[in-house]
């Protein structure tokens, strides 16, 4: 079995990433390089104000790895992210691996995504919480947010992951598959809390991760969405009926 599959891609949404997509591009080309095949999905939608769609489709006519999808109707970065996976997917891969753009997620450590789903899991995630993870540069105020989030899955649904709350993650095909057609709730950060939480019973492992957040934002629309669908799964589970994408 190989170190690290050929069949894989990463799928990036991004959004006013016009200075930081040419670094960011140079350093996943390394890691393509180095790592043997690999193609990234580049997903850009009305939220982006800036040039980066026009640096995204400049970068796909240099390099045929980057495939850039102009997706308007996306109505959240849920939409983004699960539109990516089923590009990802109409396209035949086998393991796919979601990031952010801008430097926020290292591409340096996809060969540690790809080594773990080699090896006969069925998701990986980025933690920064674990021996060998850390978060870099990155506001108090989000270091606040991505921690208590963590400790609140942790606390009020039973999570065991050191992370709930990492963008940096990857599956395998067969995951995904079901993963694009769950009507999940989120439609902002707590998108990643309720993957975690919904593929608890698969066979999972954690990556460690160095983040950087560039900014403490989070939209106030963001936390209520994030507050009601706690609320909903923590009701879920209180009731015995704790749902799972099996």
């Amino acid at each position: 079995m190989p170190l690290y599959p050929n069949n894989w891609a990463v799928v990036v949404p991004l959004a006013n990433e016009e200075a930081d997509l040419p670094a960011f591009a140079a350093a996943l080309q390394d890691v393509m390089d180095a790592a043997g095949g690999g193609t990234a999905y580049l997903i850009v939608d009305r939220v982006s104000k800036d040039r980066t769609l026009e640096c995204c489709e400049e970068l796909s006519g240099k390099d045929s790895r980057f495939i850039t999808k102009w997706l308007p109707k996306n109505r959240h970065i849920v939409d983004a992210y699960i539109n990516g996976f089923r590009a990802a997917l109409h396209d035949g891969h086998e393991i796919v691996i979601e990031m952010d753009g801008g430097l926020s997620h290292d591409p340096r450590a996809i060969p540690a995504f790809l080594r773990a789903l080699n090896e006969g899991n069925d998701c990986a995630f980025g933690s920064r919480y674990m021996n060998g993870g850390s978060m870099v540069d990155s506001p108090l105020r989000r270091r606040l947010l991505s921690k208590g989030g963590t400790l609140l899955a942790q606390w009020l649904l039973g999570a065991c992951l050191a992370d709930m709350t990492s963008g940096f993650q990857g599956f395998r095909r067969a995951i995904l598959l079901k993963v694009v057609d769950y009507p999940l709730r989120s439609t902002a950060h707590f998108y990643q809390t309720e993957l975690r939480h919904l593929l608890r019973n698969q066979k999972l492992i954690e990556v460690p991760i160095h983040y950087r957040a560039p900014s403490p934002r989070v939209s106030k629309g963001a936390i209520r969405n994030s507050v009601a669908v706690l609320t909903h799964y923590l009701l879920r589970r209180l009731q015995g009926r704790s749902p799972s994408i099996q």
